[in-house]
Formats: C-alpha cells, sequence, structure tokens
C-alpha cells in the first residue's frame, strides 16, 4: 500500500507494476531496490529512440537512480531529465542484464507514479478513422482506467497521453498532471486508484504480446514519456507541452522555418491524373498564392487503384507523361515547390517486391495473412526490408528537387510473426518494427535534411510525440470536413501545437460526410495550424477562386502568430454544442 517508485510485479504490491521478468527458474517476481543515486549535467537519450533533447547552449540535468534485484541478475537505470522552463520531467528506464542466464522482460514500463492520495478527473484523447482524439473527461473510479493500443501504431482510437486534472480544473484554472508517451507503437497508459484512495500512474510500450530477451550483458531501453505540471488548468499545461514539443522533441531545419501552403492532389483527382492535369492544379495555386503542389498516391508501379504496386518505387512514367525530373521542373517553373507520397511500411500482393519475397511480409507460420487496404504489412524488423526501402526512396528523392514528403501507413498489423525470428522472440516483433521504422526515418531524415517529412496514418492514426521527433507536421484527419475538424484539432492542441497539425481546405459537399459548408468556414478551421488545400482548384468558380486566395494571403500574414505564439482555446465543441478554437 506504499507509494513505490518503480514497482515490481509479485514481491507485495498488488497493484499494477513497472516491471514483471523470469528469470531461469521461470518465475516472474522482480523487486528491484536503489542502490545509487547520481546527477548528470546532460540528458541521456535511450538508444534508437525519440528523445526529448536539449540546445548545445543548455544543460538538463539529469537524476540516474540505479535500481537492481541481485535474485535474477536485472539491473534497471531509471533517467528522469528536467526541463525546468515547461515545469516538465521526462522519463526512460534501461533495463541490463548482469547474470549468467538470460531474463525474459514481459513488462517494462517508461513511466510509474505514485499518488498517496486525491480526487482527480481522467481525461483521454480516443477516437477512431475520421474522428481521431476526441476530448473524453470523467471522475477518475476506483479500479483501472486505460488508454491503449495493441495494433501496432500509436492508433487513432487512443492517443499515447493521458491526463490528471482536479475535478474543479478548466482552461484557466486548477491542477493539472499530463503524461505524454514518446512512442509510435502498441502502448499502455493507465491510472489505477486502489482502496484506499491512492492513485498509481504508468506509461509504456503494451504489455501484451510483449516478451523481450534480454541475453547476459544486454541491455533494453524504454521510450520516453514527459510529464508535465500545471497550476493554471488545461490551458497552462497545453501550452508547456506545446514549447516542450516544438523546443525540445522537433528536429532539423524545418522546425522554425515557416510551413509552405501546399495543395495537394488526392481529393482533386484520385488516382486519376497525369502531368497535365497536375501542372493545371499547379498554376491555379499559383495564382492563388499556394507554394507547393504534392503529388499524392498513384504515380508509381502499377498504381492505378488500391489493389496493386506497394512496394514498387519507381516511377510510372507511362502514366504521367514525362519523367519525374520533368515534372518537377514543370511544377517549379510555375514558382511552387514540389512534394511526393510514399506508403513505405506496406506492399501489395500484386507487386514485383511481394513477388520476390513473399517472406518480407508480418504473417503468423501457418496462417493466411490478412489483406487490409488490399495490403500486407513489411517486416520493419528485418535490416534487410529498411534497405530496400532507404535506397528506393533515396533514389527519388535524389532525381529530382523534391522538398516534401507526406509519409502514409494505412492499416495496422495483424499477424504479428517474422520469419527473421526464431520462436522464442516473436514477443519482440510488435516493438522490433517500431525501431526498424525509427530507423529509415533517422537516415532519411539526416540524408536529406532540406526535405519536410509529414507524418500520415490513413489520417491522423499515427499522430504521437514519437512520429513528432521525425515528422514536425502529421496530418491530423483523413476527415477534412470544417465542422468535424473543429472537434478533432481541438482535441488535439490539448497536447499538440498548431505547427504540428496539417489542416487542409476540401471540396463540398465534403467527400468523408457529404456537408456543405461555405469557402470562408473552411479556411477559418484550417487556419488552426499548418494551412493547405485538398481539391481541384481548376473545378473552382472565379468568386471562389478569389476567396481563397484573399484567405491564403491572410493566413501568410498570421502565420507566424500561428506557428509560434501561444494557443489560448476559447470555446469547446464538447460542451453545450459550442464550436470555435481560438
Amino acid at each position: 500500500i506504499l507509494p513505490q517508485e518503480y514497482p515490481g510485479f509479485g514481491c507485495g504490491d498488488y497493484r499494477s507494476a513497472a516491471v514483471s521478468c523470469r528469470g531461469a527458474d521461470g518465475c516472474s517476481a522482480a523487486d528491484l531496490r536503489a542502490e545509487a543515486v547520481e546527477v548528470l549535467a546532460d540528458a541521456l537519450p535511450p538508444v534508437g529512440l525519440p528523445h526529448f533533447h536539449a540546445f548545445a547552449s543548455e544543460s538538463h540535468d539529469t537524476l540516474r537512480i540505479r535500481m537492481a534485484d541481485p535474485s535474477i541478475g536485472l539491473q534497471a537505470e531509471l533517467y528522469y531529465t528536467l526541463f525546468e522552463e515547461q515545469d516538465a520531467i521526462v522519463r526512460w528506464t534501461r533495463f541490463i542484464n548482469s547474470g549468467e542466464t538470460p531474463l525474459i522482460l514481459d513488462r517494462a514500463m517508461s513511466l510509474s507514479l505514485d499518488f498517496a492520495a486525491g480526487e482527480f478527473d481522467w481525461i483521454q484523447l480516443w477516437g477512431g478513422w475520421s474522428r481521431e482524439r476526441h476530448l473524453e473527461r470523467g471522475p477518475l473510479r476506483h479500479g483501472i482506467q486505460a488508454a491503449e493500443s495493441r495494433r501496432g501504431a500509436s492508433s487513432s482510437q487512443h492517443n499515447p497521453f493521458i491526463v490528471l486534472a482536479s475535478p474543479t480544473a478548466d482552461e484557466i484554472q486548477g491542477e493539472v498532471y499530463g503524461f505524454a508517451l514518446a512512442y509510435s507503437g502498441n502502448h499502455l497508459c493507465f491510472a489505477e486508484k486502489d482502496q484506499y484512495g491512492g492513485v498509481r500512474v504508468g506509461l509504456g510500450i503494451h504489455p501484451e504480446a510483449f516478451a523481450w530477451t534480454l541475453e547476459p550483458g544486454d541491455s533494453f531501453d524504454t521510450p520516453q514519456c514527459a510529464a508535465v505540471y500545471a497550476a493554471d488548468g488545461l490551458g497552462g499545461m497545453s501550452r508547456k507541452y506545446h514549447q516542450l514539443i516544438q523546443r525540445h522533441l522537433c528536429r532539423g531545419p524545418w522546425r522554425d522555418r515557416p510551413r509552405p501552403v501546399l495543395i495537394n492532389n488526392w481529393e482533386a483527382t484520385y488516382f486519376q491524373f497525369n502531368a497535365d492535369k497536375l501542372a493545371a492544379i499547379a498554376a491555379d495555386a499559383a495564382r492563388m498564392g499556394i507554394e507547393m503542389l504534392v503529388m499524392d498516391d498513384g504515380w508509381f508501379g502499377k498504381r492505378d487503384d488500391d489493389r496493386s504496386g506497394l512496394g514498387d518505387w519507381t516511377v510510372n512514367e507511362a502514366k504521367l507523361g514525362c519523367t519525374l525530373p520533368e515534372l518537377v521542373s514543370r511544377i517549379r517553373a510555375q514558382g511552387l515547390q514540389f512534394g511526393i507520397w510514399f506508403e513505405p511500411e506496406m506492399v501489395s500482393p500484386d507487386s514485383d517486391l511481394y513477388r520476390r519475397h513473399p517472406d518480407w511480409i508480418l504473417k503468423a507460420p501457418g496462417r493466411a495473412p490478412s489483406l487490409g487496404r488490399s495490403q500486407y504489412v513489411l517486416d520493419m524488423s528485418r535490416p534487410e526490408v529498411v534497405d530496400y526501402l532507404y535506397d528506393a526512396m533515396a533514389a527519388i528523392l535524389r532525381s529530382a528537387e523534391i522538398t516534401y514528403v507526406k509519409w502514409d501507413m494505412n492499416r495496422y498489423i495483424t499477424e504479428a510473426g517474422s520469419a527473421a525470428l526464431s520462436p522464442n522472440r516473436q514477443g519482440e516483433v510488435f516493438h522490433r518494427y517500431i525501431l526498424g521504422v525509427y530507423r529509415l526515418l533517422d537516415r532519411l531524415t539526416a540524408d536529406f535534411p532540406e526535405v519536410l517529412f509529414e507524418g500520415c496514418a490513413s489520417g491522423g492514426g499515427r499522430f504521437d510525440p514519437g512520429m513528432l521527433y521525425y515528422t514536425p507536421q502529421i496530418w491530423t484527419s483523413d476527415d477534412t470536413d470544417a465542422i468535424e475538424r473543429l472537434s478533432i484539432q481541438y482535441g488535439t492542441s490539448l497536447l499538440y501545437p498548431p505547427a504540428c497539425m496539417a489542416c487542409h481546405v476540401s471540396a463540398v459537399p465534403n467527400h468523408q460526410v457529404a456537408r456543405t459548408t461555405p469557402l470562408e468556414t473552411r479556411t477559418a478551421a484550417a487556419m488552426a495550424g499548418v494551412f493547405g488545400c485538398e481539391l481541384d482548384l481548376t473545378t473552382l468558380s472565379g468568386e471562389e477562386k478569389e476567396i481563397l486566395g484573399r484567405e491564403i494571403a491572410r493566413y501568410k500574414r498570421l502565420r507566424p502568430l500561428i506557428m509560434e505564439g501561444e494557443l489560448y482555446r476559447l470555446k469547446s465543441p464538447f460542451e453545450k454544442g459550442e464550436r470555435g478554437l481560438g
């Protein structure tokens, strides 16, 4: 019943554990005790994972607590890095096998925090495809409440972020504790209220379908978790997270640059386009002040619908009617930058890649793999898969003056088995998959620093702090309806800054919900983040083109404030039918 800093399993604490580990005897008991404490001058990042960072001119003290359970040979190092300006502590854990026999980690949380007592409201961001990150709030009850994903991605269903707030806290007052996990895979974020009113919070990799073998001398690093405290309500917490993410998580030249106003051809043409059609859209875009054209799905392999071609990252010149460098030059000659779409983690059964390497997909032995959107998931845990994707994508990026990549992922993981791993290591597949995604992003962002990478996962299905380390903006949702977007963008802003939210003006009737709204309403909603367009500009009337051009000019004047200013939410779409974001 006592507060614990990093509770183990099976040694007298019946609440949810932070660590569970099987030794040579097969028993899952783990009882870590503190052995040493030291303060480091700088932040120490986990290996191979996204992390919050300090500027070279700054020092962020890091507390390291060394713990051990000598009976099984398990050591743990708990890291706490202070970001004082944002009232934030970033926490993570490193496990080390100091014994002579293998250990199996079954549970390895990034953070565990005990409140001796307190009445809290539980706040989470829940949703689904096209209604991502809706805010939900209610009393924290006895037992366990959790936000979790077992889909192989952080998911549209439950964002890896939870809040404990005093029951009277609102936007401008009250104590608030936020917890955000910098991870893009399976996660568990929970709060457990015990019979005495004590509350335990835990965040980390989801323990279901997770079992990581530590050979003697091996180590395992958990993702980082950023915990923020605010005494001035949810608005105060959000502004601290916005600063922390913008200043200490996002990286590269595009973190501080004005993001280009872009036109994406997806809802304008879907798969039916060629160079002439794109050039016509670009001509109208240039006249309206748009700064970039993005060529979406359908430019590669045999790809005229969503049933073939994924994995074959070579330009379909017959479809375009020219080479990619010729198309890019044609668009840039009209004064626009050029961007391109990839879905690297997937493969179509009808593709040259799958015919060459059918063993490169995730699948369970003896089971037929499930199709989703007519595609399989590539086994990103395999270095050869990551190498292939890097070579293919890098060749495209080097072939022409491309300054933007939209990185999509249109299905979750099923049958999470890898032909490259032994049976006793199949519990590592989900985490190794995400590590492979991060490796590919690391290589591409390092070798192409001038390219702006935007994350996308069937819309906003992987909008998480882990992805923001590589992609400083993310497609907020496939739902582009202005009214629907007010709820989505409001909920997203609880954790994520406007500079990270891609928000587009689309056609009416809207392609997702068939609603018709005035153009001024659609542009106002899209000004809550990184402004863009998702429609066929050539079909607009002269009056509509004039309005859109005027609103783009207004956005450009406001862009520094929207990208760098402090956000104050004025009205919630989740209360009394209000719609608005200030």
